[in-house]
């Protein structure tokens, strides 16, 4: 017994010191350049593969092969990966999104070129470089392990190293060669890939699928180690690798045995799931796939051509027709990713595992093999099976409430490199297994136009969770996560519909795939499937069904038409591409296009001058649309164009002054600054519009003035100047204006501690209906926390919040703005591939607002009904967007207005419009809170100022009062 239990431990260390070669590896690049390199696996498979070209095709001795491959191969790939696919990525920004994609297309590339270059088919001459026994390899890993904790430790490199984890711009900044430390990580991941892979390749399968599969199942001893500690990623895979040897020993009986022993020869993906679902999420940055452009919508006449294209095939016979059979069963699959990632910004790496069930449930539901459920007819076992996998779909939509960006990725490749390991390749589940097709469709033709109704049944599907009100909330909560809560969106319940109706979806197209396969081929679900897939429907346009039937028409069609791996290198290349063109090639063609048309503008002849004066006469001056006020009411036709003689919606241009100020980032001075100053106070076709203060009967002679904001200390008017009452705006007024000394919401003694450090210290805030607070203080002072707070994006450790008598404390921000606390942020949450009109939407609809008039008095309201309101968000100047966010937040009709930083990145002109729109907010009712550095903007905005400090507040009364102490205690 002593000696097997010696025996299982030596073959569990020789496992244990590959995993920890694999751990290492990952841990040396994410440190040194921030990517969870998912290419590691395919680089171990191949410099596999050329090794053993150089000593079993070529005849090289086996140091010379080595050589080449560790010392020359390996790290030159490295190299040549940083150089050319992530250091462009990461000028261009280090977008997470591109970046996880690009590494995925690596993986997909090399994949699909080592099937090209040397077949599918396993091959078990690897040559061995080290005997296996596990003291060379171990001493590898403690001598690799060791020489580079000593080189992070104690030199130079390791210094420049932490300096470019902790901060690569101000490391850059303080004269680091950031790219020279990446290409170094690079390098030295790349080698360590390579180095497991020729010590796995003898001992396992040397196939292009299988081999990296292999090695990304032990990433799991990388996120234990939290992607940062060497030594713990050595001591979790060599504790590993002991114990899964160690459980070949048990022979357990009954039903659990084939269950358990699933688990002792893959204890690995045990612990990827543990570490993928349990352990606290790696990489939390935003890497949610999406584009920075809204989708160009496709033109009709490319749905006629597709559906011609998809109706070819029923002309087709013999093997070509048995080919076509799987395209429209992929596409259905890939119209899942569609919803979850595409439309609902989710990465989902495990969707093959998804369509795998789909086949596997069918098939055993047809087979009358499923426990409780008799025998059924394949259609209806179909329809079956995606009943019962939807709900599964929580498997991988559950963490995704609590995990985004490289923690979710890797949760979901956890999930479907689990269920293929457990599931799919088990004899208990499969043996003996087969699908048949429904009843009067078992020829291929009959089959095809069966799979062509269910496509368009999923297309339809697609549609409605892409459009309407759920769509508009996805498209939300893909575009910015907590603006979408703030908005009201229902975040993780909506997260949760996004993965159950895309692993319906997936189950759909899954069984689709296996009746017109006639079985159930578990390869046909491989996780690497999964990855090929997600890139796939990425690079292609994620949110676009087009998108999802090319890809589907592209990976059968390839593969079939010519050698297996042309449709994953194609993918690859892509997908290594993406940050050229995130937007898919169709906007990269329409980019280019544009650009290649000639930029001159076309002159009239006298001739054609005086025949266009002819047919389209000029208007009299007194039939000219009134002008109107920037931030009040219509927006100016300058305004929605950045810099000056920006080209205006109704077609003219001219040129503008800008006054000086705060410029808007990215604009020349502001956008249309100049042309809103001597603008009369009129809405649309010179209406005047009531509740804004100067909208009522303005004296005559002082329409031309632009209100500069009472003076410091001085309360709004409760009324507007010509004596109007402001009208009802959505519950503020509804509550008939409550009276200004009750306090709707109310904070009493907060307490935030970040570890050691106290955030905020007992603070009490009162927020009154139809007054103004303003929250002022230097940076650090416990601002934005107290924010937080009281808009539900973070929960305190001690206090409460109530709103009315109600306790919100541990209500969600989505669910408190729902009961009518809204916020904004300081950095812009608009929503870039929505319409104006669409954030606005969002807004009334999330907030459940009944009112189908709410949106278009808010458009008008800010100045956002005329041409602007079509227009998607993406490209809008800062001005623009301010009004845009501030409308969506009064769509939902709320009572408390909680705004950071509201005039950050506006002009003076901005400014003083938007303080006036929130004078009028408060005489209608609404309770304001303001965090703002404009101490101008407070002093003419508030009626009360609360100043903090180190997490207390330490004075609080008028703007006047309060201000003029500020500013005598900082000697400014």
């Amino acid at each position: 017994m002593s000696s097997l239990t010696y025996d299982l431990t030596l073959a569990g260390l020789s496992v244990g010191s590959a995993a920890a070669l694999t751990g290492i590896g990952l841990i040396v690049t994410y440190r040194a350049t921030g990517v969870l390199n998912f290419a590691h696996g395919a680089i171990a498979m191949v410099c596999a593969y050329v090794l053993r070209q150089c000593v079993v095709e070529w005849g090289w001795p086996l140091w010379l092969g080595a050589a080449v491959t560790l010392l020359v191969l390996a790290p030159g790939l490295g190299v040549v990966l940083e150089r050319f696919v992530f250091r462009p990525l990461a000028v261009l920004g280090g977008d997470p999104a591109q970046t996880l994609v690009a590494s995925i297309g690596v993986f997909v590339l090399l994949v699909g070129g080592a099937a090209l270059l040397w077949g599918q088919g396993a091959r078990d001459d690897a040559p061995v470089l080290v005997p296996d026994e596990p003291w060379g390899q171990l001493a590898v890993v403690l001598v690799l392990a060791a020489g580079v904790t000593a080189v992070i430790r104690w030199t130079r490199f390791g210094q420049e190293l932490r300096a470019v984890v902790d901060d690569r711009r101000l490391a850059v900044l303080g004269g680091i060669d950031a790219d020279r430390v990446a290409a170094t990580g690079w390098a030295f991941g790349a080698f360590t890939a390579g180095l497991t892979g020729v010590l796995l390749a003898p001992y396992v399968r040397l196939d292009p699928y299988g081999l990296p599969l292999l090695v990304m199942e032990v990433v799991a001893v990388a996120v234990a180690a939290r992607m940062r500690s060497l030594a713990v990623a050595v001591v979790v895979a060599l504790g590993i690798g002991v114990a899964q040897s160690q459980l070949t020993r048990l022979h357990p009986s009954g039903w659990a045995e084939p269950l358990l022993q699933a688990a002792a020869t893959n204890l690995f993906v045990v612990a990827l799931l543990v570490a993928a679902l349990v352990l606290p999420g790696v990489g939390e940055r935003d890497a949610l796939p999406r584009t920075a452009t809204a989708r160009v919508p496709t033109p009709p006449g490319v749905w006629i051509v597709v559906l011609v294209l998809f109706l070819l095939p029923l002309g087709l016979a013999g093997r070509d027709l048995h080919t076509s059979v799987q395209v429209p069963a992929l596409a259905v699959i890939l119209l899942s990713l569609v919803v979850v990632t595409g439309r609902g910004g989710q990465i989902s790496l495990g969707q093959a595992a998804y369509a795998g069930l789909g086949a596997l449930f069918t098939a055993l539901l047809a087979a009358g093999r499923l426990p409780g459920l008799p025998a059924l007819p394949e259609l209806a076992a179909l329809a079956v099976s995606v009943v019962l996998v939807a709900p599964l779909g929580l498997l991988t939509g559950w963490p995704a409430i609590g995990r985004r960006g490289l923690a979710l990725a890797l949760a979901t490749f956890a999930v479907g490199v689990g269920v293929s390991r457990f599931v799919f390749t088990q004899p208990y589940a499969t043996s003996g297994l087969s699908l048949g097709r429904p009843a009067g469709f078992d020829g291929d033709r009959a089959y095809y136009v069966l799979e062509l109704l269910l496509l368009a049944a999923a297309l339809l599907a697609t549609h409605a969770l892409r459009r309407g009100r759920t769509g508009r909330a996805l498209a939300a909560m893909r575009d910015h996560e907590r603006g979408a809560q703030a908005a009201g969106v229902g975040v993780p319940s909506l997260k949760l519909l996004a993965f159950v109706a895309g692993a319906a979806l997936a189950a759909l197209g899954g069984g689709m795939l296996g009746m017109g396969l006639r079985a159930f081929d578990a390869a046909a679900y491989d996780p690497v499937r999964g990855l090929l897939w997600f890139a796939a429907v990425v690079v292609l346009g994620a949110d676009s069904t087009l998108g999802a039937l090319a890809a589907a028409a592209l990976l059968v069609g390839l593969d079939a038409g010519t050698r297996g791996g042309v449709a994953a290198a194609l993918i690859g290349v892509l997908a290594i591409l993406v940050g050229r063109f995130p937007g898919g090639p169709y906007e990269a063609l329409r980019t280019t296009a544009r650009r290649l048309r000639p930029r001159g503008t076309p002159a009239l002849t006298q001739t054609g001058a005086r025949s266009r004066d002819r047919l389209h006469p000029a208007r009299p001056q007194g039939a000219r649309r009134a002008p109107v006020p920037t931030g009040a009411t219509r927006a100016s036709h300058g305004a929605e164009g950045p810099g000056a003689g920006e080209r205006r919606e109704d077609g003219g241009s001219r040129p503008e002054h800008h006054p000086a100020g705060r410029a808007a980032p990215g604009t020349a001075g502001g956008p249309g600054a100049g042309e809103r100053r001597g603008r009369t106070e009129h809405g649309p076709a010179g209406r005047a519009v009531p509740g804004l203060p100067g909208g009522g009967n303005r004296p005559p002679g002082t329409g031309s003035e632009m209100p500069t904001g009472p003076s410091p200390g001085r309360r709004p008017s409760r009324a507007t100047p010509g004596g109007v009452a402001p009208p009802p705006v959505g519950r503020a007024a509804a509550a008939s204006a409550p009276s200004a000394a009750r306090p709707l919401l109310t904070a009493r003694h907060l307490h935030v501690r970040y570890g050691g450090f106290t955030a905020l210290d007992g603070v009490d805030l009162e927020l009154s209906a139809g007054r103004i607070t303003a929250v002022v203080g230097p940076n650090g002072a416990g601002k934005s926390t107290l924010f937080h707070c009281l808009a539900g994006t973070l929960r305190p450790a001690g206090g409460t919040v109530r709103l009315g008598g109600r306790d919100i404390t541990a209500l969600p921000a989505h669910t408190r703005t729902r009961l009518g606390v809204a916020r904004t942020f300081q950095e812009l949450a608009v929503f870039p591939t929505l319409t104006v009109a669409e954030n606005i939407r969002v807004g009334a609809e999330q907030g459940r607002v009944a009112d189908p008039g709410a949106v278009e008095r808010t458009l008008r309201l800010l100045g956002l009904d005329g041409p602007v309101r079509a227009r998607p968000a993406a490209g809008l100047p800062t001005g623009t967007l301010r009004r845009v966010e501030l409308a969506r937040v009064l769509a939902g009709g709320p009572r408390v207005l909680l705004l950071d930083e509201p005039a950050a990145g506006l002009d003076t002109a901005e400014v003083t419009a938007l303080a006036r729109v929130l004078k009028a907010l408060a005489a209608d009712g609404t309770a304001l809170l303001v965090v703002e550095h404009d101490l101008d903007l407070v002093a003419g905005l508030a009626d009360v100022v609360q100043v903090m400090a180190a997490g207390r507040i330490v004075a609080t009364g008028p703007p006047g009062h309060v201000l003029e102490a500020l500013e005598r205690e900082t000697g400014r």
